[in-house]
């Protein structure tokens, strides 16, 4: 289980881990179009009225169109490649976007707020750069019990009790539309204690496996995605994706801290 730590030598502790584990993926990975992945459907949905997008740490698996998105990331091998795509690219954390207050229709932050210490500061600030009435697409682990060691592999700070995951969202000023169950952790537990040997014995040659195996297998053979309305039953889910909107600020959202636009 993940101990919780709020100091910032360790949230810096945890970029830093975080970064070297993405660089490495990356820098032998090939991007991948967002048509290509199940969410495209639900996205292409949302793309109507949002002429400004933002798609925070998209790595090389971004969902939003690569044209006419700002994509943000702490990963140069991803930035690289994203920017020779012809893609909008800065460096950047979700814990302190480089965008003004309300700049943004459509904000997408897949797998990012379980990444860091400060979850807090995290959905704060993708509200914060979201507009009144935005979208803003969220996607995270459940259920601290289902703890195992691919969370720890791909650098998870934390999984979400629901009850918390929704006290988190409606304090930020983020209301869950639809939902839909998420995810491609391998439900083998004995296939993720090889991966994890592998990358501990054999990293450089696990990773190309990855890159060049097992990520297009797992598009291959991708479920549809089944859209809820509100959240979904989560008893039996172990990731969520929710499509969230951005309330007014009346509507009790925290205090924004406001940004240069970068």
């Amino acid at each position: 289980m993940p101990v919780p730590a709020s100091s910032p030598s360790a949230d810096a502790t945890l970029l830093e881990k975080n970064r070297r584990f993405y660089d490495a993926l990356w820098s032998a990975a090939r991007l991948v179009e967002p048509q290509r992945f199940n969410t495209w459907p639900l996205v292409r949905s949302l793309l109507e009225g949002a002429p400004e997008r933002l798609e925070v740490a998209p790595g090389l698996r971004p969902r939003l169109p690569i044209e006419g998105t700002q994509f943000v990331d702490i990963s140069v091998p991803a930035l690289t490649r994203l920017r020779q795509r012809g893609a909008r690219a800065a460096i950047g954390e979700v814990g302190a976007l480089p965008f003004v207050d309300d700049r943004f229709d459509l904000v997408c932050a897949l797998d990012i707020i379980e990444h860091v210490d400060d979850d807090e500061g995290a959905l704060s600030e993708l509200a914060r750069v979201a507009k009144p009435g935005a979208v803003v697409l969220l996607s995270t682990p459940l259920f601290a019990s289902r703890w195992t060691v691919f969370d720890e592999l791909v650098g998870h700070k934390r999984r979400y009790e629901p009850t918390r995951l929704h006290e988190l969202l409606t304090t930020h000023g983020l209301r869950v539309e639809r939902s839909a169950a998420f995810g491609m952790q391998p439900e083998s537990s004995r296939l993720v204690d090889f991966g994890m040997w592998w990358l501990s014995n054999h990293r450089e040659r696990a990773m190309s496996w990855y890159n060049r195996v097992f990520m297009p297998l797992g598009l291959r053979f991708q479920k549809t995605l089944k859209i809820t309305e509100g959240m979904i039953g989560t008893d039996r889910v172990d990731e969520v994706l929710m499509v969230c909107r951005r309330l007014p600020d009346e509507c009790g959202r925290t205090v924004r801290r406001g940004r240069s636009e970068g």
